[in-house]
């Protein structure tokens, strides 16, 4: 797809159309990056999205469980050489 860079303000833009910005998923914040003559724009998404359904379907299946059995409560270290 062809385009051609318009005026705003002292800048210079692209207009994206509907259907590419819905394509690429992108939402009001982007990231905008050069490479290697190129200009990349991307959807700025949060790492962890998503994590907290995730979360909840782990628990629903009973996969939520702790991996390591549990720690003994006090250790020798605990015992004779930790100082508050």
């Amino acid at each position: 797809m062809k385009t051609r860079l318009i005026k705003i303000g002292n800048s210079r833009g692209i207009r994206l159309p509907k259907a590419v910005i819905e394509q690429a998923g992108l939402d009001d914040e982007i990231e905008l990056k050069v490479e290697s003559g190129r200009v990349v724009i991307r959807s700025v998404k949060n790492p962890r999205a998503g994590w907290d359904e995730e979360c909840r379907l782990m628990h629903e299946r009973g996969d939520d469980a702790l991996i390591d059995g549990p720690l003994p409560s006090l250790t020798k270290f605990d015992e004779e050489e930790w100082e508050w």
